[in-house]
């Protein structure tokens, strides 16, 4: 095998306008990863579970809901693309051959087995072993057309809309069957077998979505337990994740995502290469379309009450409204990157990017031990308007300690492990001083490149 064909990427070969990406995506998806610590489940999809839904709560949500909700994994998913067709064509290019294949699905599969044990041991809504699964099926689309990506990626938002439109036309019947077997039962008459069929999982779906006061204090006073009581919770949460199958419609949304990523990359819009006009058209367009049918769709679920039926029909237009703003918040960060304009911030965030792995799992480490009973156990008792206090100090400590590791080691430690195990060998962690240099003059040289 030729090893320096293989080998992993140097400083002077990272894309500064992706790893800037990469660290506002990671950075902006504790947003919502930290309701999945500090609420029940339920409340992630219903407000009215948990956390308050009204006042400052009610604001959170909406802002939460217009601006950041699937469009921080939205850009991350691009990334992931990105990244995946970086690495593929690098290697492809140093003359590694089919060698680069090799490496390609090692590092894959290892990416699937820490998903699995961050699922397990750390935190149930872990997106490392999706965004595996998904990238097993990207090494043969290295070679598709930009065009033909972008038309598959386009279909897949159509039918994964269409999709949530058929599931609230089946919700709509089977609440109507539900109640025919109510009516039926009330008359002394039994239910036919569909209706009672009906009934059962319409009872199961209202307790999915509003479950009792028993369930949720049953649900946090296991996360308020020992490691092993938050464990067994977890588990029971992710067996039901890992257990859908491969062609699951969350799936395609990270799916169409990628391909959205390696497209643009293709045609040099997520390396900044295009033209300021085109990011400007871009972020125009992309917040015209998307911010108007968020902010309906939120105003008519407030108004509905988050009654679960109609969400259903509310928020199909989720899938077509995320792209369009995930586009626009990519455009507004190339455009900030090509013009070189705060550089002290995005020379920061591209060094939170290139430690993403580190600082995904962080995220992770900090706030299991803020919510769960093996640290504060703060789980269900903060408003969700209050979880936001505790993000920006996070984004502070990252911000500052992801470029300080930098100057001092070529990797994030979870990076440096992930790398030796898929070349299979120890890679050098350690900076030489004579490669040591600023993280902004690194990443503006980066940029220029670019």
């Amino acid at each position: 095998m030729n090893t320096e064909a293989v080998g992993p990427v140097s400083a002077g070969e990272r894309i500064n306008s992706v790893d800037v990406l990469r660290g506002f995506a990671l950075l902006g998806i504790l947003l919502m990863n930290i309701l999945g610590f500090a609420l029940p489940l339920a409340t992630y999809f219903n407000p009215k579970v948990a956390g308050g839904h009204t006042g400052a709560n009610l604001w959170a949500w909406v802002l939460q809901y217009v601006l950041f909700d699937g469009r921080m994994r939205g850009i991350f998913s691009m990334v992931f693309g990105a990244g995946a067709l970086l690495l593929l064509t690098r290697g492809e290019q140093r003359g590694a051959g089919a060698a680069i294949a090799d490496v390609y699905y090692r590092r894959i599969l290892w990416l699937m087995l820490f998903g699995i044990l961050h699922a397990y041991l750390i935190w149930w809504g872990d997106i490392l072993y999706p965004y595996a699964l998904m990238g097993l099926i990207l090494y043969p689309l290295r070679k598709v057309t930009p065009k033909a990506l972008l038309i598959v990626a386009g279909v897949q938002i159509v039918l994964l809309t269409g999709m949530q439109i058929g599931g609230g036309f089946h919700l709509r019947k089977m609440r109507d069957d539900a109640a025919q077997a109510d009516q039926a039962a009330a008359r002394g008459q039994k239910p036919t077998e569909e209706q009672e069929t009906a009934q059962k999982e319409w009872k199961e779906k209202q307790k999915e979505i509003f479950p009792g006061a028993a369930d949720i204090k049953k649900e946090i006073d296991d996360y308020r337990g020992g490691y092993i009581s938050a464990l067994k919770r977890r588990a029971q949460v992710t067996m039901r994740w890992h257990s859908l199958p491969y062609y699951f419609p969350m799936l395609w949304d990270m799916l169409c995502m990628m391909l959205i990523g390696i497209a643009f990359v293709k045609l040099g819009v997520l390396t900044a290469e295009r033209p300021y006009r085109f990011y400007a058209w871009m972020a125009v367009t992309g917040y015209g379309i998307g911010l108007p049918i968020n902010a309906f769709a939120a105003w008519k679920s407030v108004q509905q009450g988050f009654e679960p039926l109609l969400l259903m029909f509310t928020t199909s237009t989720y899938q077509i409204a995320r792209v369009a703003v995930t586009l626009a918040h990519v455009a507004v960060l190339l455009l900030i990157v090509k013009a070189g304009a705060l550089r002290w911030l995005t020379a920061r965030l591209a060094a939170v990017g290139q430690t993403a792995f580190s600082n995904y799992i962080g995220h992770s480490v900090i706030c299991s031990a803020l919510f769960y009973g093996y640290g504060f156990g703060l789980i269900g008792k903060l408003e969700r308007y209050q979880l936001y206090y505790l993000v920006p100090p996070i984004w502070a400590f990252q911000l500052i300690v992801s470029p300080i590791w930098l100057r001092h080691f070529r990797f994030g430690p979870l990076e440096w492990c992930w790398r030796s195990l898929t070349y299979w060998r120890k890679q050098p962690m350690r900076v030489r001083q004579h490669e040591a240099a600023p993280q902004g003059d690194a990443a503006m040289a980066a940029n220029e490149r670019g």
